[in-house]
C-alpha cells in the first residue's frame, strides 16, 4: 500500500540475462571513491614507508629477475635495458595480477556487506580496478624517471607516438583481470576449492606470459602459448609504444581483443546471474 509516498529510488529483481546498471553506478560514484580511499587508508595506514611499497616492491623484483634472468639465464630483453624492461612488465603484470585476484574473492571477501546493504555489485570490482590503477600511476612515473636517466645516460630507446594510447594498454588489461576474475569469483561461491589455486595459477600464468623475457627469445614450438595467452600482447603492445621495440602483430593482438571479449561478456553474465543468490549459496 502506497499511502500517497512518493519513493525516490525503487528496487526491482534483475530480469535480464545481462543488466550493467550503468546508471546506478555512476550514481553510485562517491561510493566507489569511498571504496578507494578505505582501500589505500587501511593498507598503509600503519607503515613507515607507506605509498613508497609501491615503487619499493616493483624495483626489487626488477634487481632479482636482472640478476636471475638478465645475468644468470642471459636472456635478451630485444635491446631495452635490463631495468626498463623487468620494471615495465612488473608493474604491467601486478596490475592484472592484483586486479584479477582482488575479483576472484569478490563475493566470497564480501559477503557481509553485500548482505547488509543494496548497491550496485560491480562497484566493487569497478573499485578495485580503480585502487590499483592508483598504485600502478606512482609506478610508472617511476618508470618514466627511469627513462630518462637512461636517455640521458645515452642509451637510445625509441618512444612512438603511439604512447598517447596507452591507457588503452591499462583498461585492456583491466577488462581481462575483471572478465576473469568475475568467472573465478562465481564459481567459487559453490567451489571453495578453487579460491586455493587462484594465487598458485597466477604464479605459473606469470611465467607463460612474456614478463620477464620477450616473445622474441621463446621457442618457435612454444609461441603459440604466448599467442593465446590474452595478457601476452598488450605487454608486449606497451614495449612496443614505450621502448620501440617489441614482438607483437596484428594477428596476436586480434585474438587478444576477442578472448578479452569473450571474458568479460561471460564474466558479467555469469556475476549478473550469480549476485541474485549467492548469498544463500554461501
Amino acid at each position: 500500500m502506497n499511502n500517497g509516498e512518493n519513493w525516490s529510488l525503487i528496487i526491482t529483481p534483475k530480469r535480464k540475462l545481462l543488466d550493467l546498471q550503468i546508471r546506478e553506478i555512476i550514481r553510485y560514484r562517491d561510493l566507489i571513491f569511498l571504496f578507494v580511499k578505505r582501500d589505500f587508508v587501511i593498507q598503509y595506514k600503519q607503515t613507515i614507508l607507506g605509498p613508497l611499497w609501491f615503487i619499493i616492491n616493483p624495483l626489487l623484483s626488477t634487481i632479482i629477475y636482472t640478476f636471475i634472468f638478465g645475468r644468470l639465464a642471459n636472456i635478451g630483453t630485444d635491446g631495452i635495458p635490463h631495468t626498463l624492461f623487468y620494471f615495465s612488465g612488473t608493474i604491467l603484470w601486478s596490475f592484472f595480477a592484483s586486479c584479477f585476484q582482488e575479483c576472484s574473492n569478490v563475493f566470497i571477501t564480501n559477503a557481509n556487506i553485500f548482505g547488509k546493504v543494496y548497491f550496485p555489485r560491480l562497484v566493487i570490482p569497478i573499485n578495485f580496478v580503480f585502487s590499483n590503477c592508483i598504485k600502478t600511476l606512482i609506478q610508472f612515473a617511476m618508470l618514466v624517471i627511469l627513462l630518462v636517466y637512461f636517455i640521458l645516460t645515452g642509451t637510445t630507446v625509441h618512444c612512438g607516438w603511439q604512447i598517447v594510447f596507452l591507457p588503452f594498454i591499462f583498461m585492456w588489461l583491466a577488462a581481462i583481470s575483471v572478465g576473469g576474475g568475475i568467472i573465478i569469483s562465481s564459481i567459487t561461491t559453490k567451489y571453495r576449492d578453487l579460491r586455493n589455486l587462484v594465487g598458485f595459477g597466477l604464479s605459473l600464468a606469470m611465467y607463460a606470459t612474456p614478463v620477464v623475457y620477450p616473445i622474441s627469445e621463446i621457442p618457435q614450438r612454444f609461441q603459440w602459448i604466448a599467442f593465446v595467452n590474452p595478457v601476452s600482447a598488450p605487454i608486449e603492445l606497451f614495449r612496443k609504444w614505450f621502448f620501440g621495440t617489441a614482438t607483437v602483430d596484428l594477428n596476436m593482438i586480434l585474438v587478444s581483443i576477442g578472448i578479452t571479449a569473450v571474458l568479460l561478456f561471460l564474466g558479467l553474465i555469469l556475476f549478473n546471474q550469480n549476485e541474485q543468490n549467492f548469498i544463500d549459496v554461501i
